[in-house]
């Protein structure tokens, strides 16, 4: 039984349903991260669910919240993957998981405005849609059949862009005009319709499913230091850090709690922190908050957080299913790009409605320079001192957010 459950828990088999639901809702997103970025699917799904259950720990087992794989590090990865390689990448991301503890620590001595005097939404917006127009020529190319960075052609345009399309109309569709938990999983149902769809073209090959084991150990691997991925990676950190906290807000009005209170948004960032290094250090990436999860939540009006504990112990059991693994490497590249169409926008988007919300004049000139010069910087491709990016772009304006000076 999972640390800590109460004999009421052990005997509410609903509670154990609804925790196998959770990691339903997640577990497109989830598995979506590690396929696009060349990482271990099992391995993914083994560090959520061991991430959840050190968030838990660190926070006391008080908030009803699933931590998975975050779509903010797909960029850095897939280029980190291609420069330095996988274990070379790992230990960039392990040191962004760092960068959450030191974030944690500032809360703690400075209090939770720390965070947005460091890194308001003029900062966080243009380095949030950074992530994502960066990555639209890879969305672009895997939709229409090819590799990521175009090089080599995987399948016949005209059959991929079916595919894609079909692909990305389904996700459309069900985040549309779906109900109750069909709309928490649109990227789930757009991978199925897509798959389906790929079947008759000849595009799906089940060999490595049927000659992998049913019980599998994931493929670990452990990090090799570099320090050119760490200088590139650990900026990324800077949004998902500020969307953790909107998900904690997020989830407190749900349940009626306050929880940058108690536990404290300190400890939760902390948890998150831990999580992502310890994913690091397995193979897997980095963990986030799923606000899916949080929707499912507010449908569900179940607040317990054992139901997230209950869901951790189901990914963590999943991990070591190996034919699942292998029937997730099967998805045909066009089912994955016209996903990301969709994905890469709507990260965008995110960004865009950070700047929007926050209600800042952006034509102002100290705004104005903070924010061209991240996007042009991130999106053009600068580079300085071998530092470049998203990394570059994220350090530049959090420095120049803190030496132009306030319009009194």
């Amino acid at each position: 039984m999972p640390p800590n459950t109460t004999s009421a828990d052990k005997m509410d088999y609903k509670i154990v349903l609804i925790g196998a639901q959770m990691l339903f809702v997640a577990f497109g997103a989830l598995v979506l991260v590690p396929l696009l970025t060349g990482l271990d699917p099992n391995v993914a799904l083994f560090t959520a669910g061991a991430g959840t259950l050190i968030f838990q720990l660190v926070t006391g087992r008080m908030v009803p919240i699933f931590l998975a794989s975050s779509f903010a590090f797909i960029a850095p990865i897939i280029y980190g993957v291609q420069t330095w390689g996988i274990p070379g990448t790992l230990c960039g991301l392990a040191a962004a998981g760092l960068l959450y503890v030191l974030l944690s620590l500032g809360v703690k001595l400075f209090g939770s405005g720390f965070l947005h005097r460091l890194l308001p939404p003029v900062v966080v917006g243009p380095v949030i849609m950074v992530i994502g127009l960066i990555l639209a020529p890879v969305a672009v190319y895997m939709a229409i059949g090819k590799t990521g960075d175009g090089s080599a052609v995987l399948v016949p345009q005209n059959t991929a862009m079916i595919v894609s399309m079909v692909t990305l109309l389904a996700t459309i569709l069900v985040s549309l005009l779906a109900k109750g938990l069909l709309r928490l999983i649109p990227i789930l149902i757009g991978i199925g319709v897509g798959y389906a769809v790929s079947i008759p073209f000849g595009l799906i090959d089940l060999s490595p499913v049927v000659k992998a084991p049913w019980v599998g150990f994931p493929k670990f691997v452990l990090p090799q230091w570099n320090w050119q991925a760490v200088v590139f990676i650990v900026p990324v950190a800077i949004a998902p850090a500020i969307e953790h906290f909107g998900d904690i807000l997020a989830i407190g009005s749900v349940t009626g709690k306050d929880y940058v209170a108690k536990p404290g948004i300190h400890r939760t960032m902390l948890g998150d922190g831990l999580a992502t290094s310890f994913a690091a250090f397995l193979g897997g990436p980095p963990n986030t908050t799923y606000s899916e999860v949080t929707g499912a939540v507010t449908l569900t009006k179940v607040y317990n957080p054992v139901i997230m504990t209950w869901a951790a112990v189901f990914a963590i059991l999943l991990a070591f299913v190996g034919k699942l693994g292998a029937l997730l490497q099967t998805i045909p590249t066009p089912v994955m790009g016209g996903i990301m169409l969709l994905l890469f926008g709507a990260i965008t988007v995110v960004g865009l409605n950070t700047l929007v919300k926050s209600g800042d004049d952006l034509t102002e000139a100290r705004n104005l320079s903070i924010v061209a010069i991240i996007l042009v910087f991130g999106i053009g491709g600068m580079t300085i001192f071998t530092l470049g990016g998203i990394g570059l772009a994220g350090i530049v304006g959090v420095v120049l957010n803190l030496v132009l000076p306030n319009k009194k």
